[in-house]
């Protein structure tokens, strides 16, 4: 049993990740009808404002510290980070070690700002091209950002640790009343899961409650129409592209602490997530979101040590073998529109 909820557990925090990056891919599929293969690379830009924000918050000057010396007698330089000065020391501090949650803030604006600019400088040229054209402009267009990354901030993996207060791990098995320390979980990777619902919650919430939402969901389903009421709906998807570019910065921002960011850690999550979409079913915000959970939790028991001594190297293909199952019995995914697919 202790095993079960462990892999249950490490399911649900790669599906977190898996989910968030599909979500946005389905947002900007099913409005703009677009395949975007550098979604991945959105992803890596949110966990690199992470990155640049922790090194920001902790840009520091030297001063001369008279009450402490080297061994010589003189005394030491040190380096002081600028917000001590700014907010004094304890604020400070703990400033810097909030860097990662305060990099949500941080990523946002600068997530939606390159999400616009992505759509409006190019992907717009290729809305009526075929999707394989498409599929080449964003996949160079990724490469770029990747190489990008990899020239400013280099090709080694940067740790960027969590807030000091999340350092540890949960005893799961003592709070479901099992024995002690057999589940042992991180409680990160908790928080992560926890900000991916909340993240997810609040996207379905402003799509089905708000006006703006509701024309957009309206022009989902036929753009035509709603064009012909008046309404400027091209404006509302270039702000829908935005918005899909800052999930998937987002979900790269609180990933940092369990993945050091890389450059291509992008790569990496993409082909898995347009897995996850076609799975859960082409243009589905539900069936993405539960696709991304069902193929997380399923990779979890596959990389058990017991299933890799039986199938070697089961781990690595699992995903794959479950998406043609799948698509071979159901061709328009787990909550994809009838149709779809299906010709």
């Amino acid at each position: 049993m202790d095993q079960i909820i462990l892999q249950i557990l490490n399911g649900l925090d790669k599906g977190s990740a898996y989910a968030l990056i599909a979500l946005g891919l389905t947002l900007i599929f099913g409005t703009l009808g677009v395949v975007n293969f550098a979604h991945g690379a959105l992803f890596m830009l949110g966990a690199f404002c992470a990155v640049v924000l922790s090194r920001l918050l902790s840009w520091s000057h030297t001063v001369v510290d008279e009450t402490r010396t080297d061994f010589l007698g003189n005394p030491l330089k040190v380096e002081v980070p600028y917000v001590y000065d700014i907010f004094g020391e304890a604020t400070g501090a703990a400033i810097i070690d909030w860097a990662v949650p305060l990099a949500i803030l941080f990523s946002i604006p600068i997530m939606v700002l390159i999400g616009v600019i992505m759509e409006r400088g190019l992907i717009k040229h290729f809305y009526k091209r075929a999707h394989a054209d498409q599929i080449l402009v964003t996949f160079g267009l990724a490469i770029v950002l990747q190489e990008v990354i990899k020239y400013y901030f280099g090709a080694s993996q940067i740790p960027t640790p969590a807030p000091e207060a999340f350092v540890g791990s949960f005893d799961f098995g003592a709070a479901v009343g099992l024995d002690a320390n057999k589940i042992i979980y991180p409680y990160w990777r908790i928080v992560y899961f926890c900000f991916a619902m909340v993240v997810i919650a609040a996207v379905f919430a402003f799509l089905q409650f708000t006006t703006f939402g509701m024309v957009v969901r309206a022009g989902m389903a036929d753009r035509e129409t709603v064009q012909l009421l008046g309404i400027d709906i091209d404006k509302r998807f270039t702000l829908m592209f935005g918005i899909a570019a800052a999930v998937a910065g987002l979900a790269g921002v609180m990933y940092t602490p369990i993945l050091a960011p890389n450059y291509h850690m992008g790569m990496d999550f993409l082909v898995i997530s347009f897995v996850v979409v076609v799975v859960g079913g082409m243009g589905s915000l539900p069936g993405a979101v539960l696709a991304g959970f069902v193929l997380g939790i399923l990779e979890s028991f596959a990389s058990m040590r017991e299933v890799i001594e039986f199938l070697p190297g089961i781990n690595q293909v699992v995903i794959y073998l479950a998406a043609i199952l799948i698509l071979l019995t159901r061709p328009r995914g787990l909550m994809g529109r009838k149709g779809v697919m299906e010709d």
